[in-house]
């Protein structure tokens, strides 16, 4: 392992022990506290479930897919995505942009985690995730909020090296991320309203204060700690770094 590799865990243990100190809000992963606590409770015994934008990744594994019966459908805009998927995860591939896409009317629940900040319109995107959901069918979105300091750093650096610096700095984010981002509208005020104008009803909006992006070097990790305690006491919610939406359809 590198000098750099040592150095970047060592800040970023020094960043997590300096978390602890702070209030238990600004410590939760949204990220993290979405696919361990959010999915779970909607999952009924044999529902149709669609992933959206989950490609080799779905959200739901075999084991609660058998256990439960439910049919998942897969769908994202790369086909070698899907392809990749476990195998037997997925019941239904669909290859398609999401923005661009019109659905059946058949799912019961829709899950969408990380990708809606990566769709040039997200209001296109919330009313096709609507047109999947049923009369009463739920949606659980995540999504990173286009206010953070990452997504406004992200938004005006060159996408190539972006995506150097963010795989050297983090190298367990090769795989999984790196896509280009837009954050159209990634904002928790703008989703409530896009989903109202989509016929969704907000059922909860689930703000969080904490990512790891700036975590490889402590000063510079303390400095957006305290720049998000001042940004959150001028614009309250709208300050987070990420949200999560649970949507009904009505």
């Amino acid at each position: 392992m590198s000098f750099f590799c040592y150095f970047a865990q060592g800040q970023q243990s020094l960043s997590r022990s300096f978390d602890r100190l702070l209030p238990i809000g600004y410590q939760v992963d949204g990220n993290r506290d979405f696919l361990d606590h959010w999915i779970e409770p909607y999952l009924k015994h044999g529902s149709v479930v669609y992933d959206v934008g989950g490609g080799k990744n779905p959200v739901i594994g075999l084991d609660a897919k058998l256990r439960l019966r439910l049919r998942l459908v897969g769908l994202d805009i790369d086909q070698d995505e899907l392809a990749a998927s476990p195998s037997g995860v997925y019941d239904e591939r669909i290859c398609a942009d999401i923005t661009q896409y019109h659905g059946q009317g058949d799912a019961d629940l829709v899950v969408c985690q990380a990708l809606l900040e990566h769709v040039k319109d997200s209001q296109a995107a919330i009313a096709a995730i609507a047109s999947i959901l049923k009369q009463g069918g739920a949606a659980l979105i995540f999504v990173p909020s286009r206010n953070a300091v990452f997504a406004r750093i992200n938004l005006l650096m060159p996408q190539q090296l972006k995506r150097k610096i963010l795989h050297s700095v983090f190298p367990s984010t090769i795989r999984d991320q790196g896509f280009r981002a837009y954050y159209d509208r990634c904002t928790p005020a703008d989703f409530c309203r896009m989903a109202a104008n989509s016929g969704l009803a907000v059922d909860v909006c689930k703000t969080y204060f904490r990512s790891g992006y700036f975590s490889f070097f402590f000063p510079l990790y303390f400095a957006w700690r305290m720049w998000m305690l001042l940004f959150r006491m001028i614009k309250g919610e709208q300050a987070s770094e990420t949200f999560a939406l649970a949507l009904r359809k009505i």
